[in-house]
């Protein structure tokens, strides 16, 4: 196996809805995932995931009601690279997905605020693992 030599750090960023929790999800050509980035020098993980939320959103409300624990993804892109997510509450209402510099274009072309089931069928099974962790957490379900 490859060795992984990139990280990348994101949140899981999570809202009350109507019927319960509501997950944010941005979408980059057809793939569907959470707000994340990679980690640059100096930073740690959280810094990263924190600074990412806010550069592909515009998002800076984040409570981290439960807690700091994190999932790491399985290696992706030929086992290269990893992915760190955290779980953070957002009360935030004005999201947008700003222009990124480096690309003179945003990021992403759509964002949605979906439940647990309306979100897993639109992820990868990478990110779906993600999906299920962080519903056991807001939730107290053990994974």
């Amino acid at each position: 196996m490859p060795q992984v030599k990139q990280v990348s750090a994101g949140i899981v960023l999570v809202k009350r809805g109507k019927t319960g929790w509501n997950f944010l999800l941005l979408r980059s050509f057809d793939v569907w995932d959470f707000p994340k980035g990679g980690i640059e020098q100096g930073e740690d993980p959280l810094q990263a995931a924190i600074r990412e939320v806010e550069e592909e959103t515009t998002i800076t409300d984040l409570e981290f009601l439960w807690g700091y624990d994190y999932i790491d993804t399985h290696p992706y892109r030929g086992g290269s690279k990893i992915a760190r997510y955290y779980v953070a509450l957002t009360r935030q209402k004005e999201i947008s997905l700003p222009i990124n510099p480096q690309l003179g274009r945003p990021e992403h072309e759509e964002y949605r605020w979906l439940n647990y089931h309306e979100a897993y069928p639109i992820l990868t099974t990478r990110v779906r693992r993600v999906l299920r962790w962080a519903r056991g957490v807001i939730e107290g379900i053990p994974e």
